[in-house]
């Protein structure tokens, strides 16, 4: 028998997924320059086409993931020795990285003045539709009705037609969730078939979701290529220092802030990067936390070694609540661009209350992209004109790439830390040196 017959096969090199990203954004930059440079329209129409569809996949998901996912997350503390203690160490390490991100955002801020650098007026500011306040926070949080959908109707006075579209409001299915899962809990065994349906619903649900994510490549072509055929320079130039902050900002916290911490509990900061890698690149290119919550709990789990039973809790809440580029650096540095845009004088008094809505209001994002809510909840806090919401918003889908990743980085981060505090950190899976359990392969496999 000859050697080369013997020797065993060699498994074909395959692409791995987040190159297939990257490569769909490189290749979406070229195609969103050449739209935007020569002035293409057939080009923008189909890179704005497919991105809305890409988007709308991930959306329509959305409602079902999010409340069954929060069910099952809720349910499966049952099987975590110590929750209540875990869940009290996620929610203040999800605080604690929120108030440190968001002193770097006010530093960054106050360092650099990007307000007072702005080549902007502000003569034709206007409020934006969409806004938010503490007692719209504290009503929100009451479900109107099962699924938290909400009604808004728009009146085209060119065809003279009443356009209503449904919408929902993540934070309220978050309230849903927890108090399903909380009452399957105080129900006993009774609760069983309807928590083993709702295991289920989530299995396919994410199955969907994997099949969308699928074609992320092709969604971050189109997404890349239509943020830069619309926007381009002229509009990022005048707020130039404003846009260098935010990404400077999430990468203190992502590059800096994350590592450091991991270095503390004695984590490889190269394999952390590693499992969550996946995650964090979809993020970037989706500009939504829950879209991308099958990939980050997976990860999560696959990669990093957290149990599944305190990831299926952990995870689902990050994806709703922590928010470290969203709640935190952008409203910081969002805050302080509008007073100096509008010459408003910023005390010690007003970082205190950045920092304090960053802390608590965090929720209030609820894992959509953007955050215009949390940014109007600042600013009413702040007192400072909500007008200057509308200055910002041509550039946020540029900005809300990386505060995305960032907030996903941060819902790997969190689990994997407290995990590690409470020895439940498989520590042979977080370094490579061995496969997951049956278990863990059986949730890789819902994806395949």
């Amino acid at each position: 028998m000859s050697t080369a017959s013997a020797a065993p096969a060699r498994k074909k090199a395959s692409f791995p997924f987040w190159a297939q990203v990257l490569a769909g954004l490189a290749a979406g930059v070229l195609l969103g320059w050449l739209a935007r440079t020569f002035d293409v329209a057939w080009l923008k129409e189909l890179l704005n086409t497919v991105g809305t569809i890409f988007v709308q996949l991930l959306r329509v998901i959305v409602v079902p993931l999010v409340l069954t996912a929060l069910i099952v997350s809720i349910t499966q503390l049952r099987h975590v020795a110590n929750a209540a203690k875990l869940a009290v160490q996620t929610l203040a390490w999800f605080a604690i990285t929120a108030f440190i991100s968001v002193l770097i955002g006010i530093g960054l801020g106050v360092l650099t003045n990007p307000g007072a650098s702005a080549s902007i007026g502000t003569e034709g500011a206007r409020a934006v539709a969409t806004q938010g306040t503490w007692l719209d926070f504290i009503k929100g949080l009451v479900p109107v009705n099962f699924l938290g959908l909400e009604a808004s109707s728009r009146f085209n006075a060119d065809a003279a037609t009443v356009a209503t579209s449904l919408n929902f409001n993540v934070l309220q299915l978050v309230v849903l969730g927890i108090a399903l899962g909380a009452a399957a809990l105080a129900v006993g065994e009774k609760a069983n078939p309807f928590i083993e349906v709702a295991g289920s619903l989530l299995a396919v649900f994410q199955k969907l979701v994997w099949w969308v994510i699928l074609l992320a490549p092709i969604g971050t072509a189109a997404l890349i290529g239509r943020a830069v055929a619309t926007y381009g320079w002229d509009l990022i130039a005048p707020l130039g220092i404003f846009t260098l902050d935010v990404y400077l900002g999430c990468a203190i916290v992502m590059f800096g802030l994350y590592p450091l911490l991991l270095k503390m509990h004695g984590l490889s900061v190269r394999r952390w990067f590693s499992g969550a890698w996946e995650s964090i690149t979809l993020a970037f290119v989706t500009r939504s936390s829950i879209g991308t919550l099958p990939v980050t709990q997976s990860n999560t789990i696959n990669k990093l070694g957290v149990p599944q039973s305190y990831a299926s809790f952990a995870v689902p809440l990050g994806a709703t609540t922590k928010m470290d580029g969203c709640a935190a650096i952008y409203p910081a540095l969002a805050a302080i661009t509008v007073a100096q845009l509008f010459d408003i004088p910023l005390g010690l008094q007003h970082y205190v209350l950045i920092a304090f809505v960053a802390v608590v209001g965090s929720a209030a994002t609820a894992g959509l992209t953007g955050a215009i809510v949390m940014l109007t909840l600042t600013l009413s806090t702040l007192g400072l004109p909500l007008e200057g919401v509308g200055l910002l918003l041509a550039i946020d889908p540029i900005l809300d790439m990386a505060r995305t990743a960032t907030n996903v980085a941060g819902q790997s981060l969190i689990p994997t830390i407290v995990a590690k505090r409470n020895g439940i950190l498989d520590e042979d899976v977080y370094n490579g040196r061995r496969t997951p359990d049956a278990d863990d392969v059986r949730l890789a496999a819902a994806h395949a």
